[in-house]
């Protein structure tokens, strides 16, 4: 990883990429710190003091934006759900499919569209809702419609800014643009982390023994889970394909052996992104109606509660491991869902019947189908069961004393993952600067 971005600092051109990409993070980290007008910073502390649930997940993909309420509150988060909503119809409308799958670079650019238009609906639906859920809470200098408007139009901005800098990383920049700004704001966290781990041992002022031993079991936990984390990412299952010799024009070609890489956790972090949202939904509609339920008892204090117990510090014990639990079952759920919404294992066995191949053992068809969905089921399984337990993880420390960090199970998998495909996007850059063709 060091000898690839050495050599991409010594290409002149990978280099300007680089250095583009660097000067759009300085912005997007400046625009973490501007506080949207007529929010009165003092009451916005004692509001934000304890943001968990979604807010708190915001506030981690933000770089802490969110807390602050500045102009990158809601972070680049209407355009992931965006980009889940544009897949999802995608499935059922046939029109979307075939622009998707069929439309080339026109339909690329269309799907891309539409992607941002709903992303600006959402980033309003959006505002409006934190609008609501904060104005009980007296951080607005003033009230009525001028200042909603005004709280909700700096938020589809600062969306809609983080939209156009996602881009220009994409085309101008190091490329996985959303991707990149997601990195960023998760790893601003590392130094509260890194004093977190300082706090446990001189948190008195005097060295403590027990602190040491505590921090180094954060430490080597937190390596182990790099490790596996990266071992998950890059390990992958091979299913050998032999092409049979046909004859194109007058010449002879085929006879080839390949394989079809199918990844352990083909699903990323969608499914954590999916079950955290599904889960604290139910939290941020009754906060938006209810800005004091937490403080209340009876039936939606009870939702409310068992909504954000896995993402909030001083929640009962049994609400705790009931949404683990739920939580563990949707992510599971939702890995199989989503992979199996973009790898169709028939629609890759006929492609492979069409150009004349198959896989050893197996025969063309619907043998082929079956063999990769069995495959694919025990593949899935595995890598669910990890993601759970890696969202799950944080939970964990909550109940270790004066352990508070940032970083979480899903924070690292989305931060190494992001790692590793930036090292991918400089490796495959210099390729194409050092590549002498043919005729060299």
């Amino acid at each position: 990883m060091f000898k690839t971005i050495i050599n991409a600092l010594k290409t002149p051109d990978v280099r300007k990429r680089i250095l583009y990409t660097l000067l759009l993070i300085v912005l997007f980290r400046l625009g973490c710190f501007i506080t949207i007008p007529g929010v009165d910073t003092f009451k916005l502390n004692e509001a934000m003091s304890g943001a968990n649930g979604m807010a708190g997940l915001i506030n981690l993909i933000s770089g802490g934006a969110f807390s602050r309420f500045s102009i990158f509150a809601m972070s680049i988060t209407p355009y992931i759900t965006a980009s889940i909503v544009i897949q999802l119809l995608g499935m059922v409308i046939p029109s979307l499919e075939r622009l998707m799958k069929e439309g080339g670079e026109e339909g690329r650019n269309k799907i891309n569209k539409y992607t941002k238009l709903l992303t600006v609906v959402l980033a309003l639906i959006e505002g409006i809702g934190l609008y609501l859920s904060y104005k009980s809470s007296g951080i607005f200098v003033g009230e009525g419609f001028a200042t909603g408007a005004l709280v909700v139009i700096s938020l589809m901005a600062g969306t809609a800014l983080l939209m156009w800098l996602g881009d220009q990383i994409t085309e101008k920049g190091i490329g996985n643009g959303i991707s990149t700004i997601i990195f960023v704001g998760i790893i601003s966290g590392l130094p509260s982390a890194v004093t977190t781990i300082w706090n446990l041992i001189m948190g008195t002022g005097t060295f403590s023994t027990t602190g040491l031993l505590m921090a180094l079991g954060v430490i080597i936990g937190a390596i182990i889970l790099v490790a596996g984390v990266i071992f998950v990412q890059q390990a992958e299952r091979r299913i050998p394909v032999q092409y049979a010799k046909k004859v194109v024009g007058r010449r002879m070609v085929g006879a080839q052996n390949t394989h079809i890489p199918l990844k352990l956790a083909m699903a990323g972090v969608m499914p954590i992104i999916f079950a955290s949202s599904f889960m604290t939904f139910p939290a941020m509609i009754i906060q938006m109606f209810v800005p004091d339920i937490a403080s209340q008892t009876g039936f939606w204090s009870v939702i409310y509660k068992f909504s954000i117990a896995t993402s909030s510090a001083g929640v009962p014990v049994g609400y705790t491991i009931a949404n683990a639990i739920v939580y563990l079952l949707l992510i599971v759920g939702f890995t199989f869902f989503y992979t199996y919404a973009t790898f169709n294992p028939a629609e890759v066995a006929n492609n492979i019947k069409k150009n004349g191949g198959f896989i050893p053992g197996i025969r063309a068809g619907k043998p082929t189908s079956d063999y990769l969905g069995s495959v694919i089921s025990k593949l899935l399984w595995f890598g669910g069961l990890f993601l759970a337990i890696i969202a799950i993880l944080p939970m964990l420390t909550r109940f270790i004393p004066n352990v508070d960090l940032t970083f979480g199970g899903t924070s690292i998998l989305i931060v190494v993952g992001v790692a590793l495909e930036m090292v991918q996007q400089l490796e495959s850059l210099l390729v194409m600067r050092h590549y002498k063709g043919f005729l060299d």
